[in-house]
């Protein structure tokens, strides 16, 4: 056996020989037999060192600090300072430097490169950077390096420099550094310092920096529509706290920037008790006029809408989804939206779980009416203090009801339709919140479930809505002065399960079925109608993004959204919103729970935005609320089974 082994080594050349020997080298044994070395070198075989590029640029780091193999001499044109280095490690590094040296300007060929409006000590760090990839930021250098970054297009410098600043914010210095983003052309620190800005309103108009803005910057920070400022009165305290600052440089930019004031949204006494005694010029006196004839002619509001007009996303408040069909088969969560972040975050729960039952804002409390608890229909109503977050119970309505609406007007709350659990509903009730009591009021021509209610130039619409045989396409209004219902321009469109609210001076109709939801080929459509009182006529609008009932719907400021619904296979997470310009849907954040029927109504943002109230809050005076909206409740195919 041994001489088997040894006798490929007698019988190589003199070339194998020596291939063998240093594969020995290599701690290889001698008693490979020929035919399997070549088995073994026949392979091929890739090589990596892992931590070669770091090698290669400590190698690199070595020459630079002893100037050996440079090629190029930096200066910095603000001190001078020379700093020299290899124009292949910049280029790699730097898309500036790579223009500068890879391209035909002169500075190709030129030993020494001067760049102006450069500090020494940040040219250095940055060449530096360049062959260790590693910088220090400290707050004394950080505005430097990050000018100087920006001009030498190393990104990942700018954008660290970018987040180390962010850190950084504070109400007393955003407005410098938004100002520092801008000249720099730093775009994402530019985009961050904005929003803090905007969020952190209230407090950054009391610093400093907010007295040293020009007219010009304070007309930019004036008109964003994100400020975060409970109401638009905050925003007129703050432009006469700039103006008094150096009244007698500013008083002359009072009408330009009292323009960028809502004023149309402040309440009238606000407007005669503040607002008069500073506007003496013609242009101003204009502005207090046209905010006056908003108060005055709310009928004539379309006409003369404009930009003043448009509450600011801070001060439209909050929109809440209370409860509705899940897949859980009920919904006990309250959602809320709110539009300066778009996005939906679950605010609270509701006492016990209800199902198609209605909902308005009254008083400052959240009122929940009627409904099904899963067995049997309800005529319970519960109030929630939006102040202090507590349920109470209120004295039940006469009739229960489920697949009712709800509405608030002129003070009391009507609950409208349904079904009480045998039959469907044509009665109508009234809660009169200062006596606590319910009374019934003239009933509908029409029996009505899982219709829309909504109040318009000073009356009670019911919209469409199905009894057991069919969906109505007719609509009623209510004269609560006379108590009397009148018909009115029936819809284009039979609509069952249908959303309906006020926006712009118009009613709106949102999807919805058109058959009894026992008929198996019940039909969901997309398609929305808008109802001109005026004229008395309803015009097909934009459609939905996709066919479904059960739609939540309620303005919130000037924005129409639409909430969730049922698609016929699913409960949906969609949420849209009207745009009135375009005539289009935009989608905006989904909900985070997919429901269907939920309740849709809006509250004032100075109601507490959880459920876990600070001690401080108990003290809190919110402003009135108006009835702003309310949503009216669906029967649903899968659960309701009369």
């Amino acid at each position: 056996m041994a001489a088997n082994k040894e006798s490929p080594s007698r019988d190589s050349t003199t070339s194998s020989s020596a291939r063998i020997s240093l594969l020995a080298e290599e701690s290889l044994t001698r008693d490979y037999s020929l035919g399997s070395l070549a088995s073994a070198v026949s392979q091929d075989e890739f090589f990596r060192c892992r931590d070669h590029a770091e090698s290669v640029l400590k190698r690199m780091q070595l020459y630079l600090e002893n100037q050996q193999l440079c090629d190029v001499v930096l200066i910095a044109g603000i001190d001078g300072r020379r700093v020299p280095a290899h124009r292949l490690v910049l280029s790699a590094s730097s898309a500036y430097f790579s223009a500068m040296f890879t391209g035909s300007l002169r500075e190709t060929k030129e030993e020494e490169v001067t760049l102006g409006e450069v500090h020494g000590d940040a040219l250095q760090i940055l060449v530096q950077y360049c062959y260790t990839g590693f910088i220090e930021l400290r707050e004394d250098t950080v505005e430097t390096l990050l000018a100087t970054a920006c001009l030498l297009q190393l990104n990942a410098v700018v954008t660290a420099c970018c987040n180390f600043l962010a850190r950084q914010l504070h109400p007393s210095n955003c407005l410098g550094f938004a100002f520092f983003a801008e000249q720099q052309s730093c775009h994402t620190l530019l985009r961050l310092a904005k929003a803090y800005t905007c969020q952190h309103f209230m407090q950054v108009c009391k610093n400093q920096e907010f007295f040293q803005l020009n007219a010009e910057q304070l007309s930019k920070l004036l008109a964003s529509d994100d400020l975060n400022v409970p109401s638009e009165q905050d925003v007129f305290h703050c432009l006469m706290s700039w103006i008094q600052n150096d009244p007698s440089n500013r008083d002359k930019h009072i009408p330009e920037l009292l323009a960028l004031v809502r004023l149309p949204l402040l309440q009238p006494s606000f407007i005669m008790d503040h607002v008069e005694s500073v506007c003496a010029s013609n242009e101003c006196q204009q502005l207090v006029m046209e905010a006056l004839k908003w108060h005055l002619l709310p009928e004539r509001r379309c006409l003369i809408a404009s930009e003043r007009t448009k509450p600011r996303k801070s001060t439209v408040g909050r929109l809440l989804a209370v409860g509705g069909m899940d897949a859980h088969k009920g919904a006990i969560s309250i959602e809320s939206y709110c539009p300066r972040l778009d996005k939906w975050t679950v605010w609270n729960n509701m006492s016990a779980r209800r199902l198609q039952f209605g909902v308005a804002v009254m008083d400052d409390k959240l009122i929940i009416v009627g409904g099904r608890d899963g067995l049997k229909t309800l005529n319970t109503v519960e109030s929630l203090d939006l102040n202090t977050m507590g349920w109470t119970l209120l004295n039940p309505m006469g009739t229960h009801r489920h697949g009712l609406g709800v509405a608030v007007l002129e003070g009391p709350l009507y609950a409208v339709g349904g079904h009480d659990g045998w039959s469907y509903l044509n009665t109508v009730e009234r809660w009169d919140p200062t006596a606590r009591t319910w009374s019934y009021v003239a009933p509908m021509s029409s029996m009505r479930s899982t219709a829309g209610v909504a109040v318009l130039g000073g009356r009670l619409y019911v919209v469409g809505g199905r009894d057991g045989s069919v969906c109505h396409r007719s609509i009623e209004c209510y004269d609560p002065h006379t108590n009397k219902w009148t018909t009115r321009t029936a819809m284009n469109k039979r609509r069952g399960g249908v959303g309906v609210a006020v926006a712009h001076g118009f009613l709106y109709a949102l999807g919805g079925h058109d058959c009894p939801a026992s008929n198996p080929s019940v039909c969901r459509t997309d398609t929305v109608e808008r109802y001109d009182p005026g004229t008395d006529t309803w015009t097909l609008i934009c459609s939905l993004s996709i066919g479904r009932d059960a739609i939540g719907c309620a303005l919130l400021g000037n924005r129409l959204m639409a909430v969730g619904g049922y698609d016929g296979n699913h409960y949906l997470k969609t949420v849209e919103e009207y745009d009135p310009e375009a005539n289009e849907w935009n989608q905006v954040s989904p909900l985070t729970c997919s429901r269907a029927g939920a309740c849709i109504v809006a509250i004032p943002n100075i109601i507490p935005p959880t459920s876990l109230l600070p001690s401080s809050t108990k003290k809190w005076k919110p402003v009135r609320l108006n009835p702003i909206c309310y949503r009216r409740t669906v029967d649903f195919v899968d659960y309701y089974n009369l």
